[in-house]
């Protein structure tokens, strides 16, 4: 596809990035919820009886050996209510506001526009998302006592009222805004190296995004582990 036909797609089309936000959303969190459920064992302070894990292989034998074939994917359905609304805001946000604010059609070449985007969306896509990531983060523990995702729900709502479904939200703002912030602005400039002529070429896209996404991860992983104990956090351990 050439960059004429390509940037005649209905990219300004708020529904069409509703829609490829929410799929992509959902994908994602659907795709990388073993690890995931991984990452949540090996950062809270009390992950097996057995001790902590040595490695992300190590864990997912330890619970797939102990727990059953289907633990690492616990509290999925969690994530895909959540996952839905909240990245289809967070994309048509994000595209709207880099847009306005860098004052041109598809919002490239301004990094400022876009880290800017990215923090404004990343404040509606976590208002969402904090709730769901609450009651998944519970899930994924070793010792939960929950066995479907609405009997967490109710039972936090319920015993620990709404606010224990955002205590952790600032703490997930200060670490999603500058992920994103990285994320956008390192995806756009290898954009710009790998894809100079913007053609419609998918390998491209998952070379910039696998790049921003490792980089943004490395540099926001330890406010991520401060979100996950607040997130499962017992009276009698903190």
């Amino acid at each position: 596809m050439e960059f004429e036909d390509y940037e005649c797609l209905p990219t300004n089309n708020v529904v069409t990035h509703m829609l490829a936000g929410a799929a992509a959303g959902v994908m994602e969190h659907c795709v990388m919820y073993p690890l995931d459920s991984i990452k949540t064992r090996m950062q809270s302070l009390r992950p097996s009886p057995g001790g902590r894990y040595t490695s992300i292989p190590d864990a997912f034998c330890k619970m797939v050996r102990h727990e059953g074939a289907l633990r690492p994917v616990r509290g999925m359905s969690a994530v895909v209510v959540g996952a839905g609304p909240a990245h289809a805001l967070y994309f048509s946000c994000y595209e709207k506001l880099k847009r306005t604010i860098s004052g041109t059609e598809h919002g490239t070449h301004s990094p400022v526009s876009q880290g800017l985007a990215g923090c404004l969306a990343t404040v509606m896509h976590d208002s969402i998302m904090n709730p769901a990531e609450v009651v998944k983060q519970r899930m994924q523990m070793y010792n939960s006592q929950f066995k479907r995702c609405t009997e967490c729900f109710l039972y936090v709502w319920q015993n620990e009222g709404v606010h224990a479904f955002y205590r952790s939200y600032t703490t997930q703002l200060s670490m999603n805004i500058p992920f994103q912030c990285v994320h956008f602005v390192t995806y756009e400039f290898m954009q710009v190296v790998t894809n100079k002529q913007r053609t419609y070429d998918p390998m491209a896209h998952m070379v910039s995004g696998g790049v921003a996404g490792a980089f943004a991860a490395a540099v926001t992983t330890p406010l991520d582990v401060c979100k996950t104990l607040l997130n499962t956090q017992e009276t009698s351990l903190l």
